[in-house]
């Protein structure tokens, strides 16, 4: 990265070389006394496509006008909707257009699949997850677990951060799936952290669990859109995600789905079977015997919730154009410059819990207060800047490439600079 200044007209000559500056006015900005908000909220919730309501329109159009024939007739017909998004979420995670498909949310698809890759055994029933995942994972590794009768005690192994460190090495997340060898199941970790905004090295992790005989699962809820992905390549069993954050498909917005083809294709893999799921071509012959079809779109359960799907229609064109090579360089210069503001800041005592390192964080800061961070928080709130708060006394902060600028950066430190004065 290069020498940064801390001024105003160095943000601005950043921007003024920005090739997805544009892309800024395609989204809408809360609004603060009148004017734009800093937003940095988006590894929570994603601004709107301004695209979205002219989308909207067409699909109630088409409902008007067909009724159910819309199923057949609509301009993109509901029987095979969630086909639009194959190939653009295929882009952003690395895969085969067959591999992806967008249905129900995080943590019912984290649930579908667990039912087809947790198959515990007598010697082998126990997973790796990271220590302080979000509840939805805690939540549904834990039921999982019990389901198959085992005690979450026993059968879930945490990995933590080591005493006085806020991120996991990656030396001790290997260590733990060595030592814990063919007892090993499944790991099932995020593939960016969503406290801390430490990115995982999802290839290493995958190599070391399927050299143990372990299947490789990832809630990608904080990664995908943020972090380029390679998922087919990585050889990843499995993996899951939503599209309320940096896909910014509204909230409650359809999830996603990835399944390696190796498995997709492979009809005796268990899958719970729904309409959505069984083979297209005889779906309605209404016949006994689920026939799931190949890929992803297996895992389906019921019709695309085509309403719910038109935000994320918006965003992933937009994803397209701009692409997550070229996000995810704007990306790491941006956090880094950030960063080198904040590193300014010597009157207020926090510290930068996510790693340094580009390559192992997202477009994420993580700001961890000695003292008064709720207080310092409300009071970004009310100099119009929207970021995340989270106990016991962190600051979240996500400087978006899509829509957030250099400019945004420094004014943020300008406020809070003004704010330790």
């Amino acid at each position: 990265m290069p020498a940064f200044e801390a001024t105003l007209a160095y943000a601005q000559s950043l921007d003024a070389t920005d090739t997805l500056y544009p892309f800024r006015e395609r989204f809408y900005f809360p609004q603060h006394n009148g004017k734009d908000v800093y937003y940095f909220c988006g590894n929570s919730l994603g601004l709107q496509p301004k695209s979205v309501s002219f989308l909207m329109e067409k699909e109630l159009r088409d409902w008007a006008k067909f009724g159910v024939e819309g199923h057949f007739n609509a301009r993109n017909p509901w029987f095979s909707y969630h086909h639009l998004f194959s190939d653009r979420l295929a882009k952003l995670v690395g895969a085969k257009k067959e591999e992806v498909v967008a249905m129900n949310s995080l943590t019912v698809n984290l649930h579908l699949l667990m039912m087809s890759f947790y198959r515990p055994s007598q010697d082998r029933y126990k997973i790796l997850m990271e220590a302080g995942a979000f509840p939805s994972d805690q939540y549904t590794v834990e039921t999982q677990v019990r389901m198959h009768g085992y005690e979450p005690n026993d059968a879930i192994i945490e990995i933590a951060p080591r005493d006085n460190e806020h991120t996991i090495r990656e030396e001790d997340i290997i260590t733990a799936i060595e030592n814990a060898g063919s007892s090993l199941a499944l790991v099932m970790i995020g593939g960016v952290n969503y406290y801390t905004g430490q990115y995982f090295n999802l290839q290493h992790i995958t190599a070391c669990a399927h050299k143990v005989g372990a299947y490789a699962g990832y809630d990608l809820a904080h990664a995908i859109g943020n972090v380029a992905l390679r998922l087919h390549d990585w050889a990843v069993d499995f993996a899951c995600w939503c599209s309320y954050k940096y896909l910014n498909s509204g909230p409650g917005a359809v999830g996603g789905a990835f399944v390696h083809e190796h498995h997709g294709d492979n009809p005796k893999l268990l899958r719970l079977g729904g309409w959505w799921g069984n083979d297209e071509r005889t779906r309605f012959k209404m016949q006994k015997g689920f026939v799931p079809q190949k890929g992803a779109a297996s895992w389906q359960m019921s019709n695309a919730p085509v309403f719910n799907m038109v935000a994320h229609d918006a965003s992933l064109d937009i994803f397209d154009k701009a692409g997550i090579v070229a996000l995810r360089e704007k990306s790491e210069k941006l956090t880094a410059y950030m960063e080198f503001l904040l590193h300014q800041l010597s009157a207020l005592s926090f510290n930068i819990i996510t790693p340094s390192n580009p390559t192992q964080r997202g477009c994420q800061l993580s700001l961890l207060f000695n003292e008064n961070g709720r207080g310092i928080f409300e009071k970004l709130t009310q100099n119009g800047v929207i970021a995340d708060w989270r106990e016991p006394n962190v600051i979240r902060i996500a400087p978006v490439p899509l829509y957030n600028t250099f400019e945004d950066c420094y004014r943020f430190y300008e406020i809070l600079n003004g704010i330790a004065g």
